[in-house]
């Protein structure tokens, strides 16, 4: 892991106060690059996008989806936790903490939002920073590249429908254009541009593609942390208004990742997996693609929206909880084999 990747948290703190400062200081610019749309998609936003993803997607081998049935316990686990949980709790934990809990502190236009941005944040498994989760535990390499082939393949199809039953299930008008129109545009074709890189690149050879993905691999990053300073400088306002909202938007997602990461760890040990399936299986189950997210919060809602502002919470937080959830597998490995050497 990079001194960069390992110091995001650091990094995000930084384009919070520049977003913030620079929004306040010259808001007129910032206002014309929000008006650049087309169908609702803005267009600076979107090609930082595309720079963001795809640099991720080119990592993914969907050869590998051969490999699915050689561990089929830990990737149903992993398939159970990130469709049939996590998206549920989330939306759960959204309306206990938003709606309920944190309510008489939050802008009451903004709750639905809120809970909008904190269901995508969840719909939609990780894909990139797995891979170095995975190594930080010394998890199963061939295990964990088959399951984010099968989660991004999976993740076409069901983001949408998935993201459009609990918009819907929480009182919440689900723009469904809008929503197919971001599935298409944040996944379908960055998949398409994505392996069709990959596979140019591997006819030159595996050392040539280690080279190149070296050299794209920051652009994901710096597009990420450009986004996020259009995206504050819009938000800003409402920050220094309400300062402690990213906090409370923070508690339900903490929450969600502890929950998951040890539902999936535990019902892994249940059905005798290996540790090292088991923890970049609990890893994928706890963590969100919050690239996607932000994308499709902004395309969905806008910049100002509470949707957009609490998928940026979950990158802030996304680092060090996942830090977190790696030194614990990594410190219960004993506790972990203790049942198939009892058994």
């Amino acid at each position: 892991m990079s001194v960069f990747e390992r110091y995001l948290t650091v990094w995000v703190f930084l384009c919070i106060m520049v977003g913030i400062g620079l929004g306040q200081l010259a808001p007129g610019p910032f206002r014309a690059i929000g008006l650049m749309e087309i169908a609702q998609v803005n267009i600076p936003v979107g090609l930082l996008i595309w720079v963001m993803i795809i640099p991720m997607l080119i990592k993914v081998d969907f050869a590998s989806l051969s490999q699915v049935k050689a561990h089929w316990r830990g990737i149903g686990v992993t398939l159970f936790v990130n469709w049939a949980v996590k998206p549920f709790s989330m939306a759960f934990l959204g309306w206990l903490f938003v709606r309920e809990v944190f309510a008489p502190w939050l802008p009451a236009d903004q709750l639905d939002s809120y809970i909008a941005g904190l269901i995508l944040l969840a719909a939609a498994p990780c894909t990139a920073m797995v891979f170095v989760w995975s190594r930080l535990t010394n998890g199963h390499p061939l295990f964990t590249l088959s399951q984010v082939a099968l989660n991004d393949t999976i993740m076409v199809f069901a983001f949408a429908p998935m993201v459009g039953l609990l918009l819907g299930l929480s009182s919440i008008t689900v723009p469904w254009d809008t929503l197919v129109t971001s599935v298409v545009l944040y996944i379908v074709v960055p998949v398409i541009i994505a392996q069709l890189i990959r596979s140019h690149l591997l006819q030159r050879g595996p050392s040539a593609f280690d080279a190149a993905m070296a050299r794209i691999g920051p652009w994901s990053i710096t597009a990420l942390l450009a986004t996020l300073v259009l995206l504050f400088a819009f938000q800003g306002q409402a920050i220094i208004d309400q300062p402690l909202v990213i906090a409370m938007l923070a508690v339900p997602i903490l929450i969600q990742v502890l929950f998951n990461s040890a539902l999936a760890y535990w019902l892994n040990r249940q059905l005798g997996e290996a540790h090292s399936v088991a923890c970049p299986s609990a890893l994928i189950g706890a963590s969100n693609f919050f690239e996607l997210a932000v994308a499709a919060a902004i395309s969905l809602f806008g910049f100002q929206s509470g949707a957009a502002l609490a998928t940026v919470v979950g990158v802030l937080i996304e680092v060090p909880v996942m830090l977190l959830v790696v030194r614990v597998v990594n410190q219960s490995k004993g506790w972990y084999e203790a049942r198939a050497a009892s058994g």
